[in-house]
């Protein structure tokens, strides 16, 4: 055995691991969804300005007014407007003729959404079942009477009720024991205003069904296929599974109605040839009549309040519906 078989080796240390690269300095994170905060607002902006901008000064100059008395001597400029308070609200709200108004344009108003959203509903149901071109046909139709001008619409339903020359009247006397040459169907407020009200769901009723077919497009097969599996007729399929589905598109629908349906002006004007009976008045023309006929623009101001105040308590109940509907989901 020689020595160089009897000599240990020496041990060699394993080698270090080279030290990591410096890690660059860290940046403060921006917060989860504080970028992206304002952009709902930036998109809305556009809009908001132009609704400030039109609507802006006639809505400041409204509530200005309200509290005046301004009539023609103030419109003319010899007598400066003088301030009232809330005289002119006290007027109107005292009046009892002002109370048979705003009766009437509830009832008118309630009375129209109900019709227009029954029959829009069943329309759009019935627009499922046909085939494309009868479906396309209903859909021009629907159109075309949406786009007519109210004053066009307005002219063609005094044409149809007139009492000498209306083709109602004529239509209807052929029927055996019916007698309606020569009637009159604005000599009485209810018969009026139900003309009036036919001629604003005739205008109303195809926005609603448009709105609403699209609204059913989205409505899953399944779903009803399973509530048919489950025993459910046609009326449990709509009230448990359609009805449910369509619940925000009918909130809105109802809501813009009401707003649409209390504003009711030119048709109510037009009909009534400028100048509306007392039994025919709502409260845009009621407001009219006191701003433009009597020459009191305080107290026609402070009518018009009410009625945006009003429709401000409609929006209010449709955007906590709308909440409600949110948090559900």
């Amino acid at each position: 055995m020689s020595a160089a078989d009897t000599t240990t080796p020496a041990k060699v240390p394993p080698p270090r691991p080279a030290p990591p690269p410096p890690s660059a300095p860290r940046r403060p994170r921006a917060k989860a969804g504080s970028a992206g905060a304002g952009t709902p607002w930036l998109l809305l902006a556009p809009c908001l300005l132009i609704l400030v901008l039109v609507m802006g000064y006639p809505l400041v100059r409204l509530v200005t007014l309200s509290f005046q008395k301004f009539g023609q001597s103030q419109l003319w400029g010899f007598q400066p407007a003088e301030s009232v308070g809330f005289d002119n609200f006290t007027n109107v709200l005292g009046d009892s003729e002002f109370w048979s108004v705003v009766v009437r344009t509830i009832v008118f108003a309630a009375s129209c959404v109900i019709f227009t959203m029954v029959l829009g509903m069943l329309i759009a149901l019935l627009l499922q079942r046909v085939s494309g071109w009868v479906k396309t046909l209903i859909n021009i139709a629907l159109v075309a009477s949406w786009g007519m001008p109210i004053i066009v619409a307005t002219t063609v339903f005094k044409w149809l009720f007139d009492a000498d020359y209306g083709i109602l009247n004529a239509v209807l006397s052929r029927l055996p024991g019916v007698d309606m040459i020569g009637h009159n169907w604005f000599a009485s407020g209810p018969q009026g205003l139900a003309v009036i009200m036919l001629l604003v769901i005739w205008g109303a009723v195809p926005f609603v069904v448009i709105t609403l077919s699209a609204g059913l497009t989205q409505v899953p097969k399944e779903l009803e296929e399973a509530a048919r599996l489950d025993g459910a007729g046609a009326w449990g399929v709509f009230r448990y599974v359609t009805l449910p589905i369509l619940k925000p598109i009918i909130v809105m629908l109802t809501t813009l109605s009401v707003i649409w349906d209390m504003g009711v002006f030119p048709q109510v004007f037009v009909m009534r040839n400028g100048h509306p009976e007392a039994e025919f008045q709502l409260l845009t023309t009621y407001s009219y009549d006191r701003a433009f006929v009597v020459n009191d623009y305080g107290q026609g101001s402070a009518i018009a309040l009410i009625t945006v105040l009003l429709l401000l308590g409609v929006v209010a109940v449709y955007m906590r519906q709308m909440l409600k509907i949110g948090e559900v989901e």
